[in-house]
């Protein structure tokens, strides 16, 4: 019987480890949209965009001043905003 519950012992603490090693090997996204804005932005202050499917869909575009604004990709203002972050972005291989 104790050789029966060591084996048991031993396999709870191998699923374990594998469980954690698991989980603390996966890339976490830092900010992810759950809520988006309705306010149109000044297209002016806006440097950078990230796309997002998951758990919304939404464009969280980046200010001047770091400041991370979620966004619906569906208005227009925000893909004529898109449109003027990827012109001003050098192209590769130039």
């Amino acid at each position: 019987m104790a050789k029966y519950v060591h084996s048991i012992e031993c396999l709870c603490h191998l699923s374990i480890f594998a469980l954690l090693g698991s989980i603390g090997s996966q890339a976490m996204r830092k900010i992810s949209c759950v809520s988006l804005s309705t306010q149109q932005l000044n297209i002016r202050n806006l440097v950078s965009y990230e796309k997002q499917q998951v758990p919304v869909n939404a464009i969280m575009f980046i200010t001047t001043k770091g400041i991370k604004i979620c966004v619906s990709p569906d208005q227009k203002w925000v893909q004529a905003a898109i449109k003027k972050i990827d012109q001003k972005r050098p192209t590769k291989g130039r």
